[in-house]
């Protein structure tokens, strides 16, 4: 098998069901969905295997999950079938759920950073956010499949919950923003 097939020499590149420019949106937006999966493999390396288990096993699903959002974003057949579900964004959530009580609770705005593998962690954040943005443009143009946006949109938030379970697992304090307000007040419930 060849690596090169030439058929992109022109500028253009072939998706499911089509051609687009290569610097069209809809490349752009499942192009940077590459490259926050390749940043979650460098994640996935650089966590300690006895400390983060769980976070390496979920970051390897996750991967799974990035090449389904690509997939899907490159589709552009009438009869598409997606593989994004509302059950991939629930499954954010849960995860996001259960890593907010592992972290100190959060009153101000934090600086991306910590120990070596949370600011990794708020990189991919990072990187999803940028995936999101041209993901939303994308779908002022054209349709795509709106569970794609969702799992962004979650998976940024993901990220900054395991950037903040990261710090704390290590413990290494994450630096709040010297000029934030108390902007998350009450973010936990008190127990009775």
């Amino acid at each position: 098998m060849k690596l090169y097939t030439r058929s992109g020499d022109k500028g253009t590149t072939g998706i499911i069901g089509g051609r687009r420019d290569k610097d069209h949106i809809r490349v752009e937006a499942y192009g940077t969905c590459d490259e926050l999966n390749s940043f979650v493999g460098r994640a996935v390396a650089l966590l300690d295997d006895e400390m983060f288990p769980d976070m390496k096993s979920e970051l390897i699903r996750i991967q799974h999950e990035l090449f389904d959002c690509g997939s899907d974003l490159a589709n552009v057949k009438e009869d598409a079938e997606f593989k994004v579900t509302p059950e991939m964004v629930t499954a954010l959530e849960e995860h996001i759920d259960e890593y907010i009580p592992q972290a100190p609770e959060l009153q101000r705005f934090i600086l991306p950073g910590g120990s070596i593998a949370a600011a990794e962690m708020h990189i991919l954040r990072t990187v999803t956010r940028r995936t999101e943005r041209l993901t939303a443009a994308l779908m002022k143009e054209e349709p795509i499949n709106e569970h794609v946006f969702k799992y962004l949109n979650r998976l940024s938030d993901y990220f900054f919950a395991a950037a903040r379970v990261v710090n704390a697992r290590e413990k290494v304090a994450d630096i709040e923003y010297e000029r934030s307000a108390i902007v998350f007040k009450g973010s936990r419930k008190k127990k009775q």
